[in-house]
C-alpha cells in the first residue's frame, strides 16, 4: 500500500492561489514595463554562484544555503557552490567577467528568486522575488544617474495605484562627515549609521540611549547628530539649514551632491509631494557611500520600506582592478506582495487569465467549438473550453468561480444559424452574434469603457 504523504507548507516559501499569483504577476510585469521604459536592459544570472564569489564580501555566511546531493559523494563538486542571496554581488561578478564586452554606464535590471537562511516572520521570506535596477559607470558615474533612479521608483508606485508614497533622499556623506568632524574613528561609522537607520522604528529616546550607552558617544555628538538627522521643512528649507552648518569637507560634499540630486529631481517627473529629504536615511549596508534612498506608503508606515537602495563606490572591487561606481534599488516584491494582501491594500481578482469560456452544449459540434476557440486566439484573445462533459448549469457556475468575464454559448439551433449566444458573466445579459464576426464582438465587448 503506497503511503500518503501529508501536504504541509514550508516556513519561510510563500506559495500563492492562482489569483494571487496573476495579482503579482501584475505587479512584476508593471515593474519590468518600467525598467524598460527607462532604458535598463533585462539579465538573469545562474542562481548558483560559487561560495568564494558569495562570501567575497564575508559576514553573510549564516544566511547561504549550500548546495548538496541527496546521494553526494565526497568528491561531488556541489559542495562548493550555493545560491545566490541577493542580484548584487552576482552582478559584481557579471560585470567584471564581461567588462569587455559591456558598455558603460552599463543599465541592467535583474528580476530573480533569491534565497535566504534567515528566521521566517511576517514579510520576511526564505525564498521572494527580488527587482533590482543598477546603472554602473567606468570610473566615473554623473550624479544625474542618482536623480533618475526616484523617477523610476515613482512611475513604478504610481502605476501600482497602491496608495500615496513618499520617497526619502538623504547623503551618507552628511552623516559620515559630520561623524569625520568630531573625530568618531572610521570603523565605528557602520555601527552608528545602522543605528541612526532604526529611529523611525523604535524612536530617538531609545536611538539616543543605544548610541550613548552602547556605542558610547559623547552626549555633546548624540545631540548634534540627531539635531541634523531630525530636520524638517520643504526642501529649500532644508537644504539652507544644511548647508549653513561646516562639519568639514566631507559634509559639505554631502550636502552639495544632495542639492544636485533632488535639483534635478523634478525636471525628472517626480513631484515635490513625493519625496523628501530626510537626513536620518542611512541604510545599513556597508558599502552605499553617498545618495540613498528609502520608499514608503503614506497611510501604512508599518509595512516599512517598500523599495530602497543608493549609490555605492566600487561595485566589483573583489573581481577586477576597475574602478565601477554605480547607483540602485531594490524592491523586495514578495515581501511587499505578501503586506499589500495581508493589509487589504491589493486584493485578488480572478483565478483566470482567459477572458472567455467556450461552453459545450453538444458533443456531436465538438469540431466547431474547437474552431471557435482557435478563432478567438488567434485574434489575440484568451479563450478556454470547458473539455468536461457537464451540464450547463456545472459550466455556468465554473465560469462565475474562476472568474471569466465572458461565457459562449451554441447549441445545434445556434450552429445552423451560424450565430452563438455571448453572456456577460458579470451582468448576466446575453446577446446573440454571427459566428463570422465573433471575434470582432467579443474585442468589443471586451475593451474597457
Amino acid at each position: 500500500m503506497t503511503e500518503i504523504i501529508k501536504p504541509r507548507p514550508i516556513s519561510g516559501f510563500p506559495e500563492w492561489l492562482p489569483s494571487e499569483k496573476i495579482l503579482e504577476e501584475k505587479m512584476l510585469g508593471t515593474i519590468r514595463k518600467t525598467f524598460e521604459r527607462f532604458g535598463f536592459s533585462p539579465l538573469e544570472t545562474p542562481a548558483v554562484e560559487r561560495n568564494e564569489v558569495l562570501t567575497s564580501k564575508g559576514g553573510n555566511e549564516k544566511e547561504i544555503y549550500t548546495l548538496a546531493r541527496l546521494a553526494g559523494t565526497p568528491e561531488d563538486d556541489a559542495k562548493e557552490y550555493s545560491l545566490h542571496f541577493d542580484l548584487t554581488v552576482p552582478l559584481a561578478r557579471y560585470v567584471a567577467q564581461h567588462f569587455q564586452r559591456l558598455s558603460f554606464p552599463f543599465r541592467r535590471y535583474q528580476i530573480q528568486k533569491v534565497w535566504r537562511g534567515e528566521r521566517p516572520q511576517d514579510g520576511r521570506f526564505r525564498e521572494f522575488y527580488q527587482c533590482d535596477i543598477d546603472i554602473i559607470g567606468e570610473e566615473n558615474l554623473s550624479l544625474l544617474a542618482d536623480a533618475e533612479i526616484p523617477s523610476v521608483i515613482h512611475q513604478i508606485f504610481s502605476a501600482m495605484e497602491i496608495g500615496d508614497f513618499i520617497i526619502k533622499i538623504n547623503n551618507r556623506k552628511i552623516l559620515s562627515g559630520f561623524l569625520q568632524f568630531h573625530n568618531i574613528p572610521a570603523e565605528r561609522h557602520n555601527d552608528i549609521l545602522r543605528t541612526i537607520d532604526k529611529v523611525e522604528k523604535i524612536g530617538r529616546e531609545k536611538v539616543e540611549r543605544e548610541l550613548s550607552s552602547v556605542i558610547g558617544l559623547p552626549g555633546e555628538c548624540v545631540t548634534g547628530l540627531l539635531d541634523l538627522t531630525s530636520l524638517q521643512g520643504t526642501r529649500e528649507e532644508v537644504l539652507m539649514r544644511l548647508e549653513s552648518l561646516d562639519y568639514g569637507d566631507l559634509f559639505r560634499t554631502g550636502v552639495f551632491e544632495l542639492r544636485e540630486v533632488v535639483e534635478n529631481m523634478e525636471g525628472l517627473g517626480v513631484p515635490s509631494g513625493n519625496y523628501r529629504i530626510d537626513s536620518s536615511v542611512a541604510r545599513g549596508l556597508d558599502y552605499y557611500t553617498g545618495t540613498v534612498y528609502e520608499t514608503n506608503l503614506k497611510a501604512h508606515p508599518d509595512i516599512g520600506s517598500i523599495c530602497s537602495g543608493g549609490r555605492f563606490d566600487n561595485l566589483a572591487g573583489n573581481f577586477i582592478k576597475k574602478r565601477l561606481p554605480g547607483v540602485g534599488i531594490s524592491i523586495g516584491l514578495t515581501r511587499l506582495f505578501s503586506r499589500l494582501l495581508a493589509a487589504g491594500i491589493v486584493k485578488p481578482g480572478a483565478s483566470t487569465v482567459s477572458n472567455i469560456l467556450v461552453t459545450i452544449l453538444d458533443r456531436s459540434y465538438l469540431k466547431e467549438y474547437l474552431a471557435i476557440a482557435t478563432q478567438l486566439r488567434g485574434m489575440g484573445l484568451n479563450a478556454e473550453v470547458y473539455t468536461e462533459p457537464k451540464a450547463l448549469k456545472k459550466q455556468l457556475q465554473f465560469a462565475s468561480k474562476k472568474g471569466f468575464k465572458m461565457v459562449l454559448i451554441a447549441g445545434e439551433n445556434e450552429f445552423r444559424e451560424r450565430k452563438a449566444k455571448i453572456k456577460n458573466m458579470e451582468s448576466g445579459e446575453e446577446r446573440e452574434v454571427s459566428l463570422d464576426r465573433l471575434g470582432e464582438e467579443a474585442s468589443l465587448l471586451l475593451s474597457p469603457g
